[in-house]
């Protein structure tokens, strides 16, 4: 079956609930990446430099494992189709009050409470997907759902482009605010996850007594998440600010160069999800991932924006690839009965674990006397070769199917 033909064979209920889903993860990332591309303008206005405000992206990422537990737990306990949308509800909250900020206190403290909301997105919105679509569609609509995240920042860049200059950096929180909206759709359009409303009938074991029977499975999906993380918050979060004050281009520039490598994002994320229905998931993560390696240099180091461009697109065509097998990786590993928790709450603790990665490429870049392009291209080649060797020598359950008896036992599973 083809990608198309495999689309083609969703039900409209299931093709709402995919873009209900999609445009989820787009939206909270579009809210996120807002501040990548205005930290020096923010550390302008509050009168500090950019480490210090990039303490926002550190806070915002350390919150995430706490909402993914909340909102995990509650999407297990009342459904994922209302968690998700009080989640989004509250995101877009906080996004927007951010404009508001009068100091760089207040500032990361809402930025704080943003990463709670931001982290119970994803782990919510792929349970439900991925409980609600035949299995023969899970690796590219896994794919399209993981490519959500550079959508998001693709429109981020897109606002930038065309707005910063008119709106300046609080305008663009404002603007963060329109993900409230799809609250509606959600409410119009989405049901409840099939798998959820079969376990409604069963006894529900509390989320520690599961997680006690699958501790190996879980700590190394979390220090597979960890890694993920730094891949992909190493050559996103800060690269914008390495074309800003490296290369010295202007915010045209610069939102022209991530127009590029987010279109490059999503067509990697698309590519490689529908890939790993047939080649698996471990083998297709690690065959992205080490095609990063290669084309760090001309990422970094290409002579003018057009070869930097063609360099960003290779990288994040290589890293979102990678990425477009998480959300059916994860959630096929989970067990079956906390599948709204777990794959949230492993990919938001290596969040948590990877959450000073723009702090220390500032630090470094501020010791090396402002060379971005070296910090960036350390982390970035060490971390895809971690990434390629936790998922190849992991655990893999493509195809499990969901509440059957064979859910929940991937730890008997693992391959090497």
């Amino acid at each position: 079956m083809t990608a198309l033909d495999s689309l083609r064979s969703l039900s409209p209920q299931q093709r709402n609930t995919v873009i209900a889903a999609y445009l989820g993860w787009t939206l909270d990332a579009f809210d996120f990446f807002i501040l990548v591309f205005v930290l020096k303008h923010i550390a302008e206005e509050f009168h500090t430099d950019v480490p210090a405000v990039a303490v926002a992206i550190f806070l915002t990422l350390a919150m995430r494992p706490l909402g993914a537990l909340i909102f995990g737990l509650a999407a297990d306990r009342f459904g994922r189709r209302t968690t998700l949308m009080v989640d989004v509800l509250l995101y877009s909250v906080f996004e927007f009050l951010t404009g508001f900020s009068t100091g760089l206190t207040m500032f990361l403290v809402l930025r704080a409470l943003f990463g709670v909301a931001m982290g119970g997105e994803w782990g919510v919105g792929a349970s439900l997907v991925m409980e609600t679509i035949p299995e023969d569609s899970r690796g590219l609509v896994s794919g399209i759902l993981q490519a959500g995240y550079p959508s998001g920042y693709l429109i981020a860049s897109i606002v930038f482009f065309l707005l910063f200059p008119i709106i300046g950096w609080r305008g663009m929180f404002f603007v963060g605010a329109v993900p409230a909206l799809l609250v509606l759709y959600i409410r119009r359009n989405v049901e409840e996850s099939p798998a959820f409303l079969q376990r409604q009938a069963k006894p529900q074991r509390p989320f520690l007594t599961v997680l006690r029977e699958n501790i190996p499975l879980f700590l190394w999906a979390v220090l597979l998440m960890t890694a993920f993380n730094f891949f992909s918050h190493g050559t996103q979060d800060l690269y914008p600010t390495f074309l800003e004050t490296q290369r010295q281009y202007d915010s045209y520039t610069v939102g022209a160069i991530a127009i590029v490598y987010n279109i490059g994002a999503v067509v990697g994320g698309l590519t490689f999800g529908s890939l790993s229905q047939r080649w698996g998931r471990r083998r297709t993560i690690v065959i992205a991932a080490l095609l990063a390696i290669p084309v760090a240099p001309l990422w970094v180091w290409g002579h003018g924006p057009v070869m930097l461009a063609i360099g960003a697109f290779l990288m994040q065509l290589f890293v979102q690839g990678a990425w477009g097998i998480v959300p059916v990786h994860l959630n096929e590993l989970s067990p079956d009965e906390v599948r709204g928790t777990f794959p949230g709450f492993a990919y938001q603790l290596g969040n948590l674990l990877a959450s000073g990665n723009a702090s220390i490429q500032a630090g470094l870049a501020k010791q090396w006397g402002g060379d971005y392009a070296l910090a960036l291209l350390i982390v970035a080649c060490i971390v895809a070769v971690v990434v390629a060797l936790f998922a190849g020598f992991g655990f893999e359950k493509k195809g499990v199917r969901f509440g059957g008896k064979d859910a929940g036992q991937a730890d008997s599973v693992m391959q090497t």
